[in-house]
């Protein structure tokens, strides 16, 4: 006898699924059209764009990039609300808790932005950090990989390799509630991976490849069994490249739009 409740809760799971695979498709389709946009790759940090243009294609990329790899928090949450949805108790739409979440990375992205415009500025007032740019960019890329070691990663990418532990230990009942686990969610997201977005400035924000290769990198820290080892990996290549660039400027990808000034 099968039971009854079972293929609601399928049904939710799955439209929920796919509804994260969707938004995060129409992302990436966004961001590959907005990367073949002129001038894409040659305009500096913020590509010539104001706050709240930049700050919609961050959240696209967010989306894009971190639904697919926090999917399995999002549909773990959504589980226990549907349960408790048909239990006739109260539930809370997933929508509460993925907001909160974007709500930080984009908090995340303004602070990004105003880094971003900060550091356009001096390089065109300070001449020697026009001509190091790229070793300034080889010498965040080596900070990246050292930060890939560090405790607080540890720390942060159990937390996110964990979505049942975090949902014993840091449920919270009701839409507040939903909404701090979104955010204390997107907290350790945030720590575990503000660095590797980070690297995009250098690398190229509208990179559509080194965009592709960190979500990847990102899923399998949080996701494979060999997560750890995997960040341990790219915090070697991360420094062996970094160096690299400091003594071969070249070697970054935005070395020739740097050379040219942005």
């Amino acid at each position: 006898m099968t039971n009854s409740g079972a293929y609601p809760l399928a049904h939710g799971r799955n439209l929920i699924l796919a509804s994260l695979v969707i938004l995060a498709a129409a992302a990436w389709a966004l961001l590959v059209w907005q990367a073949g946009s002129p001038g894409a790759t040659a305009m500096g940090p913020t590509m010539g764009l104001a706050a709240p243009l930049f700050l919609a294609i961050w959240v696209a990329m967010m989306v894009a990039m971190m639904f697919p790899t926090s999917a399995p928090m999002i549909l773990m949450f959504a589980g226990v609300q549907a349960g408790k949805r048909q239990q006739g108790a109260l539930f809370v739409p997933t929508w509460v808790f993925v907001g909160a979440y974007l709500i930080v990375w984009t908090a995340f992205g303004a602070l990004a932005f105003a880094v971003a415009v900060g550091a356009e500025q001096l390089w065109d007032r300070v001449p020697w950090l026009m001509d190091n740019a790229a070793r300034i960019g080889g010498a965040v890329l080596v900070l990246a990989g050292l930060y890939q070691l560090s405790p607080l990663k540890r720390a942060c990418l159990t937390k996110c390799r964990s979505p049942l532990s975090f949902i014993l230990n840091s449920w919270r009942d009701g839409r507040r509630g939903a909404f701090r686990m979104g955010l204390e969610h997107a907290r350790y997201c945030l720590g575990c991976c503000w660095l590797l977005f980070v690297i995009l400035f250098p690398l190229g924000v509208m990179n559509v490849a080194a965009m592709a290769v960190i979500t990847l990198l990102i899923f399998a820290e949080k996701s494979l069994p060999v997560g750890r080892w995997v960040a341990q990996a790219a915090a070697a290549a991360l420094v062996v490249y970094g160096t690299l660039v400091v003594f071969l400027p070249q070697l970054l990808p935005t070395a020739p739009a740097l050379a040219g000034g942005m």
